[in-house]
């Protein structure tokens, strides 16, 4: 077990091989046909399992920074800085615009797959949006306007604020703050964006 657990792509291997022994499971028990891969609700199955793990990977990070390393960061020495804005931050903004990407690609998908992508999108104005299409609509398009915000503001900022540009030190300065603000401005937008998509599912 320590040979698993000591590495994280082992980690990460076992986790793949015990969802797959669910998968199976769970096919034995005529919950999913995963038998058919022709079966569009097996793959909406997939997608909708590959659309949580990424947003969990995107929300987990934007809430850490958010709830963890922004607060703390005047607590932490100077000399100490670096490790974060060298090592831990650069490593963790890349999960986190990836984590973004796959969160809206396997949204978009899982969307069409289930044939509510067009009234999603339009919230309805066509006239043919039962509610939980228009909230997850509301959702998807929180969630879009978040992605926007992490690969077009937060990211080319936090690149300059972080050295991994060059930039004048009040340039940094301002980089960081933008960046600061887009990530909190994302954060609130995630509460209601969960929102939308837990009433797409459980109250309409």
């Amino acid at each position: 077990m320590s040979t698993i657990l000591s590495s994280l792509k082992n980690t990460v291997i076992a986790g793949i091989f015990l969802s797959l022994l669910l998968l199976i499971t769970f096919s034995s028990w005529g919950v999913i046909d995963a038998s058919s891969f022709s079966d569009q609700a097996f793959y909406s199955f997939i997608f909708r399992w590959l659309h949580v793990l990424s947003a969990i990977m995107w929300i987990g990070l934007l809430w850490y920074f958010n709830f963890v390393q922004i607060p703390n960061m005047p607590n932490i020495p100077s000399d100490q800085k670096p490790a974060i804005s060298k090592v831990i931050a650069p490593a963790a903004l890349w999960w986190f615009r990836w984590g973004a990407m796959a969160t809206v690609a396997t949204g978009l998908v899982l969307g069409y797959l289930n044939g509510y992508l067009e009234s999603a999108m339009t919230l309805g104005f066509r006239g043919d949006g039962a509610p939980q299409h228009i909230a997850i609509g509301i959702g998807m398009w929180l969630g879009i306007i978040m992605f926007f915000n992490v690969w077009f503001v937060i990211w080319p900022n936090q690149k300059r604020a972080l050295g991994i540009v060059s930039a004048e030190d009040s340039v940094k300065a301002a980089s960081a703050r933008t960046a600061m603000l887009f990530s909190r401005t994302n954060t609130l937008l995630s509460i209601p964006m969960l929102l939308s998509m837990v009433a797409a599912q459980n109250i309409f």
